[in-house]
């Protein structure tokens, strides 16, 4: 069998997502840029490293040898999304991904036919919002005839890792996207109420990738996105200064919900609620769960999504999970 590296690994989520993987029995490589932090990270896990910085074209195809696929967890993506997967194209590895910009997500598009012309799997956004949305999303979408449109928000609770936080700020955009007759267009935005279980809050209308894969999986042409945060929201100041992530305890205490709204073409309308674990810690367990079934075999080739490739119930197979419809 061979093995799944993980690029990042000794960021927040990339240890969290090595620490799963390793104890799920999938054999892992991690990799980066700086040795020290990862050598201590391979002793404590009991596994090999490799060192390459993503400027040196020299040393990333050797490290590439004998691996199967390659998490990237290395953000911002808009820095290393690119050169990663023209890697992986170049020596016939899969890539998944953790990121949550859109810009991935478009490249991942844009890449489509020469990954399959190469056999290899492109999956963006392994885990995080695009797992739990495109579940929900095909979910909901299961329960209607003709799906027409899809209203559907995240509660993001408890505070960003600096990681994350920096991503955000290089990524922000003016525009607000929607899908619109299939297409991606820019509209107005707007400030609406969603019931996550507790009763109606506001939600803001933003432009998430799930624009992008929930359209991919279910072909359903119009969509829109929104967020309703609660906890620290988003960090002010100097970002770098920011600790590693939420602490354990912080996960354990903010969980996580959405709730979709699927229009049929009659009219009808139905709604169904996830709630789960904390986002990072579904990410990591989600990510490292991907990598365990590509890793055994369970690949398409070409740009997939998570829903798309293991079915609408993976989101449910990922810690402590419910759908619900309401």
């Amino acid at each position: 069998m061979k093995k799944l590296m993980i690029y990042g690994a000794t960021g927040y989520t990339g240890r969290m997502v090595a620490e799963h993987a390793k104890a799920a029995g999938t054999p892992i490589v991690l990799g980066g840029r700086t040795e020290k932090p990862l050598a201590d990270l391979a002793t404590k896990l009991g596994v090999e490293y490799r060192v390459f910085a993503l400027d040196d074209a020299a040393l990333i195809d050797p490290s590439l040898i004998d691996i199967g696929a390659i998490v990237n967890a290395a953000g911002p993506f808009m820095r290393t999304a690119k050169i990663l997967i023209a890697a992986a194209i170049r020596n016939g590895v899969h890539y998944i991904d953790t990121a949550a910009e859109l810009d991935s997500y478009r490249l991942a598009e844009q890449l489509d036919a020469e990954a399959k012309a190469a056999g290899v799997m492109l999956l963006p956004g392994g885990g995080g919002s695009v797992a739990m949305l495109g579940s929900l999303a095909g979910h909901a979408v299961a329960r209607v005839k003709t799906a027409r449109k899809i209203r559907i928000a995240l509660h993001v609770a408890g505070g960003l890792s600096r990681g994350s936080a920096i991503s955000a700020t290089e990524n922000m955009t003016a525009d607000t996207l929607a899908r619109v007759g299939s297409e991606l267009v820019t509209v107005d935005g707007s400030i609406q109420t969603f019931d996550f279980g507790r009763g109606l809050v506001e939600s803001f209308q933003v432009t998430l990738p799930d624009l992008i894969t929930i359209w991919r999986a279910s072909g359903v042409p119009n969509i829109e996105t929104f967020v309703h945060v609660t906890g620290d929201g988003f960090p002010q100041g100097d970002l770098s200064a920011l600790p590693d992530g939420p602490t354990e305890q912080d996960r354990l205490d903010n969980r996580y919900q959405a709730v979709v709204e699927v229009t049929d073409a009659d009219g009808t309308v139905v709604r169904s609620i996830l709630d789960t674990v904390n986002g990072y810690s579904f990410t990591a367990i989600a990510v490292a769960e991907a990598g365990r079934r590509v890793i055994a075999g369970e690949v398409r080739p070409g740009f997939q999504t998570p829903a798309g490739l293991f079915g609408s119930g993976f989101a449910e197979t990922i810690a402590d999970t419910t759908i619900i419809d309401v």
